[in-house]
């Protein structure tokens, strides 16, 4: 029997992992580190990108968020190659449209008391908002959905702080 039949997340941590310390050594194979501020905030970036990533395609194209975020971050890829190649377009020719979205306002009127249920749901709608904010992809879901994805995502970044921890308090043994 496959042990990770019996616990599910444990094929995603194995998948997090191998992809994470496989950027981790790519990441270290580039050019010793140097104690000036601007490459180790560099260094911070690339580590945090290599997070994401890992976890985004360990997930694979089954959730909204990790679509969101590969998308992202392949989007973030190209603008920096352009921008290294000089052949970056000014905003106003460039070939790439977006769309405001539109999201859900609470708006009390002033001369209208509001009761207490039409306040909570004002507040209720809010904080949908700003979870639509935090987890990627967020913007175009519905509610419902929007709470799969949040609950997916935290699991997630639970199972990237897990291996982060160990792979430091390896880092410690050894030392």
């Amino acid at each position: 029997m496959n042990p990770s039949h019996l616990n599910p997340s444990s094929s995603l941590k194995s998948r997090f992992t191998t992809r994470f310390l496989r950027a981790l050594t790519k990441i270290n194979a580039q050019k010793p580190i140097s104690s000036s501020p601007r490459e180790i905030f560099q260094r911070y970036r690339r580590i945090k990108v290599a997070a994401d990533k890992s976890m985004a395609y360990s997930v694979r194209s089954r959730r909204t968020w990790s679509r969101a975020m590969v998308w992202k971050l392949r989007s973030r890829s190209c603008r920096r190659k352009l921008a290294c190649s000089g052949l970056r377009r000014s905003s106003s020719s460039s070939s790439v449209k977006t769309c405001p979205i539109m999201k859900k306002t609470c708006h009390a009127k002033e001369n209208k008391t509001t009761t207490g249920d039409e306040h909570e749901d004002c507040e209720f709608v809010r904080e949908a908002d700003e979870l639509r904010e935090i987890v990627p992809g967020g913007e175009a879901m519905d509610l419902c959905n929007l709470l799969d994805e949040t609950a997916h995502y935290i699991k997630c970044l639970t199972t990237q702080v897990q291996v982060m921890r160990n792979i430091v308090d390896f880092y410690n043994l050894s030392e």
